[in-house]
């Protein structure tokens, strides 16, 4: 009767060597576990690390009361064109009536049939500019056009004038004429025009109309002021005046007046910011006896203490040229759910009744006695660069804490994986050598007993 072995003579399961390593990687999975519960939590505090920075981006841009600042303008927007630098303009009242607009030299030539065609002659124009000096333009055969003059004068960098080539529109047999035009507007840009000599020409060519250069001139606050060009840039700080039209007699009031509404936004956005953070935190801290807080930051001391910073920078007294505020005294409140509301109404109402106050409760107050007095973006600013400062604030710690703990879980990993790396193969061999030997047992037995089936019976029983 032959030896009854297993699937590889060694009677063992054929997954043996597998049982064995999935044995030796349970404490892999273990770590993995350990290393996704610290993952989460990292991921968390990236969250709330992205929270606070955004809420600094925002106090940054309105870290002063420059930046906080907000202008707007209230004109005839069909007369003017109104631009302001709200670093320099102030609020205030001006009376403006556009009496006249400036305009600059031009003139123009009596017309010919064809601007391309039309042959006007060889010769020369010759004009004085501004500041005494004379130019000339010499027009050969080539460019004895309306156009080639136009081309001529356009392509000289130092004409000091321009040209281009117009449709009167009169349906007349000759249309096309030169507009010839210097450069800059104002009486002190007038230029005397000239001279034309042209000879063999189809048509005369010389100059049949022109205007004389002049200043824009303005009323403010019935004041005339006379202007170069169409923009009042230094009569009003901080504000420039685009003349679009002159309509004399027609005065009109320019208002320039804090603009409450974007002013309000900026802070509602503010505390849109902070109420983002809080509401991390108090999601965070909803905990109950499902909560796993391995994963989770519930109670963590870096909430309570990020959260405790915060409200005490809302609750801070606020020096003003008024004395003491806070930052309810503008309308900014916590509600009962832990989160701040801006009370929109009692905001814009503080802001267009006292203006310079709220900016000092949000930005600050200079004075001789006390000198910088911060403000409430000020606190808040501190309070925030505290927590994200590097490398001792709480949340840059956390974050490199929690890195370095999944780095040790990683090496943990990959040493374990090594050792079972080795242990695979070597049992592999050793299971291979065990296979072969029993293999050549196995064998032998079997010629053992093919030999006793051969004998003699009775020489066997001797």
């Amino acid at each position: 009767m032959g030896i009854s072995f297993g699937s590889i003579n060694t009677g063992l399961p054929k997954d043996i060597v597998k049982q064995i390593i999935e044995a030796e990687k349970i404490p892999i999975k273990k770590m993995e576990g350990r290393k996704g519960k610290v993952k989460a939590k990292q991921d968390l505090v990236s969250d709330l690390v992205k929270r606070m920075e955004d809420m600094r981006a925002l106090l940054n841009t309105n870290a002063d009361a420059r930046n906080l600042k907000e202008i707007q303008a209230n004109y005839n927007d069909k007369i003017v064109g109104v631009t302001m630098d709200k670093n320099k303009a102030k609020p205030g009242s001006h009376q403006i009536e556009v009496v006249q607009l400036a305009q600059k030299s031009s003139a123009m030539t009596s017309g010919f049939e064809d601007k391309e065609e039309s042959y006007i002659g060889v010769g020369y124009i010759q004009y004085h500019l501004p500041n005494g000096e004379s130019r000339d333009i010499y027009v050969d055969s080539e460019n004895a056009t309306l156009s080639g003059v136009a081309k001529l004068i356009n392509n000289t960098p130092d004409a000091g004038m321009t040209a281009k080539v117009i449709d009167d529109g009169s349906g007349s047999e000759s249309p096309y004429r030169l507009i010839l035009s210097l450069s800059d507007t104002g009486d002190a840009s007038k230029a005397e025009f000239p001279y034309f000599y042209f000879v063999d020409g189809e048509n005369d060519f010389f100059l049949e109309k022109e205007r004389e250069a002049q200043d824009a001139i303005i009323k403010v606050d019935g004041f005339e002021v006379q202007l170069p060009e169409n923009k009042a840039k230094d009569i009003i700080d901080g504000v420039t005046v685009d003349l679009k039209k002159a309509v004399p007699g027609e005065e009109f009031t320019l208002q320039v007046s804090e603009d409450i509404g974007k002013i309000s936004e900026k802070i509602s956005d503010m505390v849109d910011k902070i109420n983002s953070v809080l509401s991390f935190i108090k999601e965070q801290n909803t905990l109950d006896e499902n909560s796993d807080t391995t994963k989770t930051l519930g109670g963590d001391f870096i909430l309570q203490t990020i959260e405790g910073r915060l409200r005490s920078s809302m609750f801070k007294n606020i020096l003003t040229e008024e004395g003491y505020k806070r930052a309810g005294d503008i309308g900014i409140t916590f509600q009962r759910d832990g989160l701040l509301k801006l009370d929109s109404k009692k905001f814009d109402n503080m802001l267009s009744s006292n203006y310079t106050v709220v900016s000092q409760v949000l930005t600050g107050f200079v004075s001789e006695e006390t000198g910088n007095s911060p403000g409430l973006v000020d606190n808040l600013k501190d309070a925030v660069s505290e927590t994200l400062k590097s490398p001792g604030g709480i949340l840059r710690s956390r974050q490199r804490s929690l890195r370095n703990n999944i780095s040790q879980i990683d090496r943990r990993i990959q040493q374990k994986q090594r050792v079972i790396e080795r242990k695979e193969k070597n049992l592999k061999d050793k299971f291979a050598r065990l296979e072969g030997t029993i293999s050549k047992i196995k064998n032998q037995g079997a010629g053992i007993a093919a030999l006793g089936a051969q004998a003699n019976p009775v020489t066997q029983l001797g």
